[in-house]
Order: structure tokens, then sequence, then C-alpha cells
């Protein structure tokens, strides 16, 4: 059966999108590529959730690795290393939806920055309009070109958080017919009762 070589590829593919949530999350600790705004705590608050670290980064990592361990021969390579592989998906894709969430908060809030004079949320109350309105960005006086920081990193979360989902699903269906059929991964199987 092919589901151990589909979990390979699964899991091959989660790993470059972790990075890419991990980095991400890392790099709003820094607008404007400034670190006085994290020294004086002027981020915005979605920053601090971690979505892309925690949600996005280890929350699907772990289950990437164990996914990928199902794709091999050996204890996990089997319907019941199956079975499991189910379960670490849908917490990956639990953590990854967290990521997605915090993503979608932190462009729907917009920016933390210096408006008139104060640190605030400009945009917070705009429904979304100030994404498409590129002359409203300047209102947002430091850190320098937060708005387009912010839209970029959040942007690229919701994206890969996205894909996470998409993938762990089918790790799940795939998962279910690694259970009924097989891995495939060796020529006999050991039976598992359960």
């Amino acid at each position: 059966m092919w589901t151990g070589k589909c979990s390979r590829c699964i899991a091959l593919t989660l790993y470059p999108l972790v990075l890419i949530s991990i980095i991400c999350n890392a790099a709003l600790f820094f607008p404007g590529w400034d670190v006085k705004y994290a020294k004086h705590g002027h981020l915005t608050k979605e920053v601090y959730y971690m979505g892309g670290a925690i949600g996005g980064g280890f929350m699907v990592l772990i289950p990437a690795l164990y996914i990928n361990r199902t794709g091999e021969q050996g204890c996990c390579g089997n319907r019941f290393g199956m079975f499991l592989s189910i379960v670490f998906a849908a917490a990956g894709a639990a953590g990854a939806l967290y990521s997605f969430i915090v993503a979608l908060l932190g462009l729907g809030n917009g920016p933390l920055c210096k408006h008139a004079g104060t640190w605030t949320t400009p945009f917070k109350h705009s429904n979304w309009t100030y994404l498409t309105d590129s002359e409203s960005w300047g209102e947002c006086t430091e850190p320098t070109n937060v708005v387009q920081f912010n839209i970029g990193l959040f942007g690229t979360l919701m994206a890969s958080s996205c894909l996470q989902v998409l993938l762990c699903a089918s790790q799940i269906i795939n998962g279910l017919f690694g259970c009924m059929c097989g891995t495939g991964n060796s020529e006999k199987e050991p039976y598992v009762i359960g």
C-alpha cells in the first residue's frame, strides 16, 4: 500500500512550513528590523500569542516527526503506528489552526504603532479596509513601514498554517487508509489486535 510513502511526503512538506512559521513569528518581534520596540513593549499583542512558534511551529513539528516515522519500517510503520499518526495529525491541525487564528487577529487589528504622538492600534476598527488603503498606512509614523511588515508576516503565517491544516487533514485520511490496508513499508506487516 502507498500510505507509508504518502506519510513521508506529508512530513517532508510540513518541515519547511514549520520553519517558515517559526521565522515569521520571530521576525514579528522586530518591527522595522529594530530591537528597541521589543525592549519597550511596543509590539502588537498578537505577537505575544506566539501563534507561529507554538501553533504552526512546535505543535506541527512533533506530529511531522512522528508522521515521518510511519513512512519507515520499524515500530511506527504499521497499522497501529498509522492509527497514532491520526491523533498526532489532529494535534498538528489544531496547532496550525491556532496559528491561523492568531494571524487573522493580527491582520484584523492592525499593527501597534505611533499615531499622532501616542502608541495605539489605529486600524483596529477599520473592518479590514486598511489592507487595501495604502494611503492610510502613513498614519503609522513609527516603526517605519510597520503596516507592510505586519501584513507580510501575518499573511505568510496565514498561508503556511492553511497548508499545514490541509496536510494534517490529508494525513488523517491517509492514516485511516493505513489502519485498514497497512502501510506497505514491509512485505509482511505484524497484525496488531486492538
